[in-house]
């Protein structure tokens, strides 16, 4: 059985984003953190440092997100509120 607080914000409706790649969460330990990523096409993934995403790597994921190195660059794609 869900209490109602769960219930509540489990059926709340919210802004997913506009369609790009969203980060909806990060887990893991401190030291190794991983990133459940959703795809412009729909697609949930976990990703770890390393791995690619956008065309680039991910080069480090903290509590605010994943940042993405891509063409010399560094970008931050934040978590979802």
């Amino acid at each position: 059985m869900v209490n109602s607080i769960v219930e509540k914000a489990a059926t709340q409706q919210a802004d997913l984003g506009g369609g790009g790649t969203d980060i909806l969460g990060v887990f893991g330990p401190q030291n190794d953190l991983q990133a459940l990523v959703r795809t412009p096409w729909g697609r949930i993934r976990t990703v770890e440092r390393g791995a690619r995403l956008q065309g680039g790597r991910i080069a480090a994921i903290d509590a605010e997100g994943v940042i993405i190195q891509k063409n010399g660059q560094a970008y931050r794609l934040k978590l979802l509120n």
